[in-house]
């Protein structure tokens, strides 16, 4: 990670806040950034094995559109991103903070490139990619 770059998260207790507000909906969906996404699914998945962390992400994620009255899930893509954070949490060094293994995983893999490199925007916006996972069009995962 780039030192001279400001860190996404300060403290652990700030992590845990927002899980926190994510499980309640008290997280308005506008602000609920990708790097807030990234942040709770790290969580999860430092806490639980992939697939109970996958349907605690999923099942937020369900709650707080609901809650809002939005209609933007997509399977696909919390899928991906489970998949790809659990591989990134795996080819860590044991023993790492969570708070430093979140900063660099946002760091490194904050940006939306690395799903269009597997999807086309065509596949992974389609409605079947936003009711269930679909196979890469582009390449296929590596993790």
């Amino acid at each position: 990670m780039n030192s001279l770059l400001q860190p996404a998260y300060r403290s652990l207790d700030q992590i845990e806040q927002l899980v926190r507000d994510f499980e309640a909906c008290r997280v308005d969906p506008a602000a609920f950034t990708h790097q807030a996404h990234m942040a709770v699914a790290l969580w999860y998945l430092s806490r639980y094995p992939i697939e109970e962390a996958t349907d605690r992400m999923r099942a937020g994620l369900h709650r707080l559109l609901a809650h809002h009255g939005l209609q933007a899930y997509n399977e696909t893509i919390t899928l991906f991103w489970m998949k790809l954070l659990r591989h990134f949490l795996d080819a860590s060094a044991p023993g790492r903070p969570p708070l430093e293994l979140t900063n660099e995983a946002i760091a490194r893999l904050g940006s939306m490139r690395f799903v269009f490199s597997h999807f086309s925007k065509q596949l992974v916006f389609s409605e079947q990619a936003r009711q269930s996972w679909v196979e890469p069009d582009l390449l296929p995962l590596a993790f």
